[in-house]
């Protein structure tokens, strides 16, 4: 297991604000040498702490307007109702994360669309017509001050 320490702490934080920085850029931000902040990046790559990198994309740019949060109660909470309704979420291009989570629901979605009466095909055709879903909830996303996904 690769030990976190600060120099690490500091590569992630870096890479996480800018994931396209060059070796030799980050180096000098963490105080490294090229090689050695390579190995380090290499070593959390291969350990999994870096699981990847991602571009960050303009809704707008993308002809997206509506985005939702949504919260989806499951009448049924076996394993194999789970799996069907994760496979559904994973098969929909809407939903950009998809959350098993605790409390009065079992997930929460995010949802991005052109607009609401594409939303609205979505609450419907998608998420209504799927058994042993039985509470829908959405909250539209007006803005999003902090916003560290990438």
């Amino acid at each position: 297991m690769t030990k976190i320490d600060d120099i690490n702490r500091r590569i992630l934080s870096t890479l996480r604000a800018d994931g396209r920085i060059s070796n030799a850029d980050l180096a000098e931000r963490v105080g490294l040498s090229a090689s050695a902040c390579l190995r380090r990046v290499q070593e959390l790559e291969r350990q999994g702490v870096i699981s990847g990198y991602r571009a960050v994309l303009d809704n707008s740019a993308r002809g997206i307007g509506f985005v939702v949060m949504v919260g989806v109660g499951l009448s049924t909470h076996t394993q194999k109702v789970q799996a069907d309704f994760e496979r559904a979420m994973k098969a929909a291009p809407e939903v950009t994360e998809c959350h098993n989570v605790t409390g009065p629901i079992e997930y929460l979605l995010r949802v991005e669309v052109e607009d609401l009466e594409a939303y609205k095909a979505f609450h419907t055709d998608c998420l209504g017509a799927l058994p042993h879903v039985s509470s829908i909830s959405s909250y539209v996303v007006m803005a999003s001050p902090k916003d560290e996904r990438a």
